[in-house]
């Protein structure tokens, strides 16, 4: 199961608690939101998970939550076309954006991993053999 943190604010009635895989939900989708990332690159255990009909909105994600702040490392594949640092920049700004403004935990680090690029023909090969 997902470790819990605590975020205790003076005066609150009580404590709100974020689980990590919910910081890990919020940085993917917004990962995924930037154009030129072909998708987050899970290894071989995500891409077995996904075969058998599951998929991780986690995938790529490794999260690193304290107590008001919280770290994030991201591996993840290009298009090929990109031009990878303004990629990498732009999945930075928005996952940061998406995390504090959804869970006010502060973002210290947002490390994006290229992983690998992604050919649009191997992609529409690979869809057509399996149709």
């Amino acid at each position: 199961m997902a470790e819990e943190v605590s975020m205790s604010k003076k005066g609150a009635i009580g404590s709100i608690r974020i689980a990590d895989e919910v910081v890990g939900i919020i940085a993917g989708l917004a990962a995924t939101e930037i154009d030129g990332v072909a998708g987050m690159s899970g290894g071989i255990a995500g891409g077995i998970a996904e075969m058998l009909g599951k998929k991780s909105f986690t995938k790529g994600v490794k999260v690193e939550v304290g107590e008001k702040e919280t770290a994030v490392d991201l591996y993840m594949i290009v298009k090929y076309g990109a031009r990878v640092p303004d990629v990498a920049i732009a999945v930075q700004e928005n996952v940061k954006k998406a995390i504090e403004n959804m869970t006010g935990l502060t973002v210290v680090e947002v490390n994006v991993h290229v992983q690998g690029v992604s050919f649009a023909e191997e992609t529409e090969e690979e869809d057509a053999r399996v149709h």
